[in-house]
């Protein structure tokens, strides 16, 4: 059937306006196994594809449904917004990136923070959106990581911290560097008291994220086929002039040299950490 080519150009001459609209609403092409897939089973499928078990993107928000128990998450934080100190304009003002991000997904920064249940287990859980300018790490996003650690040290509660993010956000400057220490400094309060943290890494995380409190969990897991690292494989390349191995800093790559502790595919996600969360907190729900 005409689905199973899904040529955008093509399309648009076939069925223009809102039927290519239509069409493109309900179709999806998988990027691994080129098939087309139906985005209502796409969503149903935890955002995996059906044909080869490529893993989509999912939003923070969808990342908070998988990851606790239904009605239990408590969001904190959420109306922290993030100023313009530096006075940042390129091609648009930093303000009006910020406005259009809002817009796009519906947050005031690039993560979110809260507390709920994960299969009756209490946890703090913070989730990144890279939808929101790439998940860029801002002042506000800083704070609401180190704020995050704080509240987990505060009620002896494990932390599970979902990263997708391109790094520090540029528009902030050096501000946007200083929170690689802050949120390290907070996690490091998080260690001495002996609270567990677990860091689920997925596609992408690169920059200040992956250089922090990314790399720095007591279990550290993520998802197959992620980009992990701090500066992008094509930057490397053209840094040191030399052809990168296959997979460079995908997780299977970065699991091979020791950087990572398991790579778990999404329906696996919960009973992972669930697993996890009884053996370092030594106790069941008993």
């Amino acid at each position: 059937m005409w689905f199973d080519q899904f040529n955008i150009p093509k399309l648009k001459t076939q069925f223009p306006g809102k039927c290519f609209q239509s069409c493109k609403d309900r179709w999806i092409i998988c990027p691994q196994c080129r098939n087309t897939l139906q985005k209502k089973e796409l969503k149903q499928n935890n955002q995996v594809c059906l044909k080869c078990d490529y893993h989509f993107r999912m939003t923070a928000r969808e990342r908070v449904q998988l990851l606790t128990d239904e009605g239990s998450f408590q969001e904190y934080d959420s109306k922290w917004v993030s100023t313009d100190p530096l006075k940042f304009d390129d091609k648009k003002p930093y303000l009006e990136r910020l406005q259009l991000a809002h817009q796009k997904t519906g947050l005031m920064d690039a993560f979110i923070s809260g507390k709920g249940q994960l299969n009756g287990r209490w946890l703090h859980l913070g989730v990144f959106e890279f939808q929101f300018m790439g998940g860029s790490m801002g002042v506000v996003v800083g704070e609401k990581v180190a704020h995050l650690f704080e509240s987990a040290s505060k009620d002896c509660l494990p932390v599970v911290l979902v990263c997708a993010s391109g790094g520090a956000r540029m528009q902030e400057g050096a501000l946007s560097l200083m929170q690689m220490a802050k949120t390290v400094a907070s996690l490091d309060a998080l260690k001495q008291a002996s609270i567990p943290y677990i860091s689920v890494l997925t596609n992408p995380t690169t920059g200040g994220v992956a250089a922090s409190f990314a790399m720095l969990g007591d279990i550290i897991l993520a998802e197959p086929e992620a980009l992990i690292g701090f500066a992008g494989p094509r930057v490397i390349q053209q840094t040191i002039h030399q052809l990168l191995p296959a997979g460079f800093q995908r997780s299977e790559f970065v699991l091979k040299h020791g950087f990572l502790d398991r790579i778990v595919h999404r329906k696996n996600l919960i009973n992972e950490i669930d697993q996890w969360m009884q053996w370092l907190t030594h106790h069941s729900l008993d």
